[in-house]
């Protein structure tokens, strides 16, 4: 029987129940024991996938390259905006109509967001979003719900820290969304220019889930998971206002020993100064488990959009 998401985009965590989430974690699971086991299964053998990324990525995008192949899925790249006919003034909608020509299913990462949502509302075939801007990064929560479900057993009632740049930061904006079934408090710690958007947290007051805005790192260690992330260079115009914030807050092992040994830590990577070498010794620095649960959670939601 054909999932429940067959043949749907995949835009934003705020399209998915908790049903939803739980059948990708489940599938991902799934996922993971055969590639522990057999390494490749041939059950998208009929499919092809097209990746157009627009921005840089490494993990997203050879994470979902390499999801195709363990399935049995062909692939075909475009891994910047250089190489595409973007370059040349093409526009989103008349790219999309192209390569849905070519392909059964399009990964996406580009700039602008909400491109992402213009480019599912074009497409006749299933589009994922792979990152639009400073919009939502829907499979990177999705991965980042696997691991806390794997390292806490649960994703019931726990307190999640989410700490740097809140504000561009489309894997928090992401998270938060796909939190919100489960009974989640949060800690948002930023700087007042990089807080959390108002959008996200007016929808928090109405769903009535618990919030509290810091700028206190040694508040923020406190939570079960604390999500580091970093000061984004690339969305910001001018490069003193960058300057004037990057390094605003660094994890390292002497603040977690001193305040909560036990807590989980977390990141979307690239890491820059934001998390100190000493903590990756720790064992709840899962930053790098996590990175190798993405490509689990992208089979998983390739394998449900795309088979009958």
């Amino acid at each position: 029987m054909a999932s429940r998401l067959f043949g749907h985009d995949l835009v934003s965590t705020r399209d998915l129940c908790s049903e939803d989430i739980i059948s990708i974690l489940d599938t991902a699971a799934t996922m993971e024991a055969m590639v522990k086991s057999k390494g490749i299964t041939q059950e998208l053998s009929d499919k092809l996938i097209a990746c157009l990324f627009l921005e840089p990525s490494t993990r997203t995008r050879l994470s979902f390259e390499a999801a195709a192949l363990r399935l049995g899925a062909k692939t075909i790249s475009v891994a910047e905006a250089s190489g595409s006919s973007v370059a040349k003034g093409e526009t989103l909608s008349d790219t999309i109509r192209v390569m849905q020509g070519y392909a059964d299913c399009i990964v996406m990462r580009q700039p602008q967001k909400g491109g992402a949502a213009e480019a599912a509302a074009t497409a006749d075939i299933p589009v994922i979003n792979a990152g639009d801007g400073a919009g939502e990064h829907p499979t990177q929560a999705l991965l980042d719900l696997y691991t806390i479900r794997n390292e806490k057993e649960s994703l019931v009632n726990l307190t999640i820290a989410m700490t740097g740049d809140l504000k561009n930061g489309r894997t928090v904006h992401s998270l938060t969304w796909a939190l919100a079934p489960f009974a989640p408090s949060f800690i948002f710690c930023a700087p007042a220019a990089l807080q959390m958007p108002d959008e996200i947290c007016t929808a928090l007051d109405h769903a009535k889930i618990m919030y509290k805005k810091t700028a206190s790192l040694e508040e923020a260690v406190k939570a079960d998971v604390i999500y580091m992330t970093r000061i984004q260079r690339e969305r910001f115009l001018n490069p003193e206002e960058y300057d004037a914030l990057k390094g605003c807050f660094v994890l390292t092992r002497s603040v977690i020993e001193a305040h909560n040994p036990g807590v989980l830590v977390m990141h979307p990577l690239p890491r820059i100064d934001e998390i100190a070498p000493d903590v990756d010794t720790l064992p709840g620095a899962a930053y790098f488990r996590q990175a190798h649960n993405g490509m689990y959670v992208r089979m998983a939601i390739l394998s449900l959009l795309l088979k009958k």
